[in-house]
């Protein structure tokens, strides 16, 4: 077992912490980039003539391209430091994003958000990866909960700020902005972040901090046979990955369509429903943030890792499943939104646990692939959930039919969680000298 943090010198407990930080902010500046489209939506579409069919393709080419780089990122992110690595996402999404307000005609419009897609894919498998480096086993739940929970947090920042720059610049001026934000912030990154290997830290410090990884294959005969290859043959791997793509299908149906449906459903304006829409976001956010407490509290009570993740992420996604077919019943704005903000809590925790379950069924050293496997599937959940939303609020004129379909998949999201995996999934630990 490694050492209590409390053993930690002042200053090295502070890099952690400003780690956490700049790894939040990174998060939350890039889920506000992502949500730039949904709370300009209607703008965009009404300016591109678009209709709620082709701008469901707009929200999903994201989440395609995000898909597509996955697992070649988790690769690397296992062997390239999360300074250079994650720097270099951040400063490509920025320029995508910043490309996506400057560019005319639909086609650019893809192009950048494909872009944008593609520079994201390094964040939370190479801030993970960095977590991992900073945190023993037994405390990393609560960073990987608060540096989740910037998934939920930046959308729900994201209304009022993207509102108020639209309102003086036009949404193509808040893409403009909020790109240069992040390029502002990738600079930030990659002059404060150092792994612990390249510190010169005293002895106690080193001891304090979770054991070296084991050595990784750099040959591409090594990554293809002894790391994707031996998790690709996990019948856990193929679990979480499903499991993961109903978590992140029902979130992102909410992150993407959340406005227009308010707007659409409730007769609001677009300020009004942007605004609204902020409040179940700040709902995921904290969800997201005890989903890690939770995990590392039942941890502490003597629950095996695997069921201390697993079991309250069942638990909420069957939660978010049924608040999200009680949005169908049409019982009044207030009661739409306090279900709404149920259904994002939850889905936040169950987002929060998946994630940690992926550090404990991986060994060290092969966390950000294992994460980039799950995360293709939740990438493709994300993908299907605006493209099938909006094909089906065209067709039937609502967007009921919708709701009730993402309600189903949360339903099976949980049995495939609760019924997959087995206690023998959770990877051994080295112990520190």
């Amino acid at each position: 077992m490694s050492a209590s943090p409390a053993s930690l010198s002042p200053a090295v407990a502070r890099r952690r912490t400003w780690t956490v930080a700049f790894l939040i902010a990174a998060g939350c500046i890039s889920y506000i980039d992502r949500a730039a489209l949904s709370v300009s939506s209607t703008a965009v579409m009404a300016d591109m003539h678009m209709s709620y069919t082709r701008m469901g393709l707009l929200l999903s080419v994201f989440a395609w391209a995000y898909l597509a780089g996955q697992i070649p990122m988790g690769l690397l992110a296992d062997r390239v430091n999360s300074r250079s690595l994650l720097g270099a996402g951040l400063a490509i999404w920025s320029c995508a994003q910043m490309a996506f307000g400057l560019v005319h005609g639909s086609t650019g419009l893809f192009l950048a958000r494909i872009g944008l897609g593609l520079g994201e894919t390094p964040l939370f498998l190479s801030g993970t990866r960095a977590l991992v480096l900073w945190f023993s086993p037994e405390e990393r739940g609560r960073p990987i909960g608060l540096f989740n929970g910037s998934a939920a947090l930046g959308p729900a920042i994201a209304p009022p700020v993207l509102l108020a720059i639209m309102a003086v610049w036009g949404w193509r001026g808040m893409s403009v902005t909020i790109g240069a934000v992040s390029l502002l912030l990738a600079l930030a990154w990659i002059i404060f972040y150092r792994e612990p290997q390249e510190l010169p830290l005293a002895p106690d410090d080193r001891h304090a901090l979770p054991p070296p990884s084991p050595t990784v294959h750099s040959g591409i005969t090594g990554i293809l046979k002894d790391d994707l290859s031996y998790l690709l043959r996990r019948r856990s791997s193929w679990v979480i990955t499903a499991g993961f793509a109903g978590v992140i299908y029902v979130t992102w149906l909410y992150a993407t369509w959340m406005p227009a449906w308010l707007e659409k459903s409730q007769k609001l304006t677009a300020d009004q429903a942007g605004l609204l829409s902020a409040a179940p976001q700040f709902c995921g956010f904290a969800g997201s943030v005890l989903g890690g407490f939770i995990s590392d509290r039942l941890a502490a009570r003597g629950m095996d890792p695997l069921n201390a993740s697993r079991t309250p992420l069942v638990l909420a996604m069957l939660t978010s499943a049924c608040a999200t077919a009680l949005t169908t019943l049409h019982l009044g704005l207030p009661l739409m939104v306090a279900f709404m903000a149920l259904a994002l809590f939850a889905g936040g925790l169950a987002m929060t646990c998946g994630w940690t379950l992926g550090t404990v069924i991986a060994s060290e050293n092969r966390v950000a692939t294992l994460e980039a496997i799950q995360n293709t599937g939740g990438s493709l959940g994300g993908a299907l959930a605006p493209a099938i939303t909006g094909a089906l609020a065209d067709h039937f004129s609502s967007f009921t039919p919708s709701m009730l379909v993402a309600s189903a998949i949360g339903v099976g999201c949980a049995l495939i969680y609760q019924f997959g995996l087995r206690p023998g999934d959770a990877a051994h630990r080295p112990t520190a000298l």
